[in-house]
């Protein structure tokens, strides 16, 4: 009798533990987001460098960190973040490692919100961009974006430091500013030898590659780092 009453509670265990937890992991690939900045190097981090996917918190924070102590440093604007320099308009890419159904996706500078996308409730590719009108916003802003799971009451976090208008005081992985190499494009097929930008880097392909993000696939990886764009 007592195993079957366990047997019966350990399925039902299983469904309350993973209510409230999103399967789903994401973040900003280009321009490159401050935990993109960490997994590559570019900025000295913590734990977040393992694991740019996973800033995760309640949905309606207005936190890079996503209310995660352990990434608070994503929370630091004094640290030494690339900046992207962009125009009025800026193409965001996401990169998603599980695709969570999606309520809608968000953009922010402060508590302003400037753009939204519905997600339909439907689940997305792994490669998601939307097009960013920033209005009136000139300089240097840092860009929150927000991506809103459906069925949890969960959302992932992404801070992106950007200099609208710019031209000057920062490189970024998108091929603006000092970059000269055109930007990683995730559903592109590359070729050996072929360059690009990302995350402050410039980057040479050693054979054909598509999806194969520049500094995750380590030093026996496809993609060779070149150094910082200068």
């Amino acid at each position: 009798m007592t195993a079957a009453i366990g047997a019966l509670v350990a399925p039902l265990l299983g469904l309350t533990l993973s209510a409230g937890t999103a399967s789903a992991h994401g973040w900003v690939t280009d321009p490159a987001s401050r935990q993109a900045q960490c997994a590559n190097g570019v900025v000295v981090c913590g734990q977040i460098k393992y694991e740019p996917q996973s800033v995760e918190g309640p949905k309606g924070l207005f936190s890079c960190s996503g209310g995660h102590s352990e990434y608070a440093e994503l929370d630091d604007d004094s640290k030494a973040w690339q900046v992207a320099n962009v125009t009025s308009t800026q193409t965001f890419s996401w990169h998603l490692t599980a695709r969570h159904a999606t309520a809608s996706w968000q953009y922010f500078i402060g508590s302003q919100l400037i753009a939204q996308f519905s997600g339909n409730n439907a689940q997305p590719p792994a490669d998601v961009s939307h097009q960013v009108n920033f209005g009136s916003y000139t300089g240097r802003q840092k860009v929150l974006a927000v991506w809103n799971v459906s069925d949890t009451n969960n959302a992932f976090y992404s801070c992106i430091d950007v200099n609208i208008g710019g031209t000057g005081g920062g490189n970024n992985g998108g091929g603006n500013g000092t970059c000269t190499a055109a930007a990683w494009d995730p559903a592109r097929v590359y070729n050996g030898g072929e360059s690009v930008s990302y995350g402050g880097h410039n980057w040479r392909a050693k054979w054909w590659t598509q999806g194969e993000q520049p500094g995750s696939t380590g030093q026996w990886g496809v993609w060779e780092d070149l150094g910082a764009c200068k």
